[in-house]
């Protein structure tokens, strides 16, 4: 299908700019590689460039008529469009003030620039000089990053899977970056879990009473030692208190015989038959 037709689809084909761009990414991906490899019909592959055109001409796209055009789910259309825009090179430009009004997060743009910058120093300081050239920070996953963990960081709620869209890049990268970001820079996006100790809630201070095994020494903490030995202590405790109870039954069957062999004998019941019910009111 020519991309004249698919524009005409999605009501586009008053922008012959649109088309002329999307026309020359088509070219540009059929001249590096091959499509079908990574799973991208043609029908895909012209809608998808159509995207890429629109969003570099900053023009209105809709992508959910695009995706039902294709004939792939959500989910394989953002991965053959993320796969498809990384092998022909283009890079979107993914500004953090921009983003945070998409994503209504204006308060955290300040936050997200100083992640930026400080993940940048420690990154090239854990590299060898030979490998800092190379280092690309260009890429928009980093800026998404940050802000994901930024927001995360104030508790504010910001779609993961549409972050992931917008910045052009596969879950698997951003969760690798996200994850590199998180242990250079815990001290600005970290989120420290507080455990409550259990001689701090009195809730829970009485249920490790309940059991000696499981009290703590006043003295701060105790060893793997101290532990199995409270636990040896509260088991000969249990045995000794059920040999009590033992000895104490069978010495009561001794003493009277009688009353241990003695068995119950459920008592009989005898209701009066119907033939019985139906004399009686002869009878009267």
């Amino acid at each position: 299908m020519d991309i004249s037709d698919i524009a005409r689809k999605l009501s586009l084909d008053n922008n012959k700019l649109l088309i002329r761009k999307a026309a020359e990414i088509r070219r540009l991906c059929d001249a590096q590689f091959d499509s079908s490899i990574i799973g991208v019909g043609e029908i895909c592959k012209a809608v998808i460039c159509l995207e890429i055109a629109a969003s570099r001409l900053q023009i209105i796209f809709d992508r959910q008529a695009a995706i039902k055009l294709s004939g792939m789910s959500e989910k394989a259309y953002s991965r053959s469009f993320n796969s498809l825009q990384n092998v022909i090179g283009i890079k979107i430009k993914l500004n953090v003030r921009e983003l945070a009004v998409q994503f209504g997060c204006v308060r955290i743009i300040k936050s997200v620039q100083n992640v930026l910058s400080s993940y940048k120093e420690r990154f090239l300081a854990s590299l060898p000089a030979s490998r800092r050239a190379n280092a690309d920070f260009t890429r928009p996953v980093f800026t998404a990053a940050a802000f994901y963990l930024c927001a995360k960081k104030q508790k504010l709620k910001v779609d993961k899977l549409r972050l992931i869209e917008v910045c052009g890049t596969s879950e698997s990268e951003f969760s690798c970056v996200s994850t590199s970001m998180t242990d250079l820079c815990f001290d600005c996006v970290g989120i420290s879990k507080e455990k409550k100790d259990a001689k701090d809630v009195k809730g829970n201070r009485d249920l490790l009473d309940v059991l000696p095994g499981k009290r703590r020494l006043e003295d701060g903490g105790y060893s793997s030692d101290d532990e199995s030995s409270c636990y040896k202590r509260h088991k000969k405790m249990e045995e000794a208190k059920y040999e009590d109870w033992k000895s104490t039954v069978v010495n009561s069957i001794k003493q009277n015989p009688e009353k241990g062999t003695k068995r119950v004998i459920q008592a009989s019941l005898n209701f009066p038959k119907k033939s019985d019910t139906k004399e009686l009111q002869v009878d009267s």
